[in-house]
């Protein structure tokens, strides 16, 4: 599981900073770049406050983050139009600022 890369996917997806997810977390922005850059493993208290963060549900940010064997039966195919739909469901970063004005 790349939890990191999930993070800063949705995070440079949403335009946001390392700072402003930070703030918005609690958690130092040293920190984040460690868990961007899988150096450290977030409690799931933490992986919960950053997808808050990045206004996103938990759960996006596990399926971004699975590998293929971590989906079990699921055909490598599915597992990949899961993943690019889960992306494509996200809005942007202009997107997300005219549904939060």
């Amino acid at each position: 599981m790349d939890v990191g890369s999930a993070i800063r996917l949705c995070r440079k997806r949403r335009g946001v900073s390392q700072t402003d997810v930070a703030t918005r977390a609690e958690c130092s922005v040293s920190y984040l770049s460690m868990l961007e850059n899988n150096k450290r493993d977030p409690t799931l208290s933490m992986i919960t406050k950053i997808a808050e963060a990045l206004r996103v549900p938990v759960g996006v940010l596990f399926v971004m983050a699975s590998e293929e064997k971590e989906l079990g039966n699921i055909d490598s195919r599915l597992a990949g139009k899961l993943q690019r739909a889960v992306m494509a469901s996200l809005p942007a970063a202009n997107d997300v600022e005219a549904i939060h004005g």
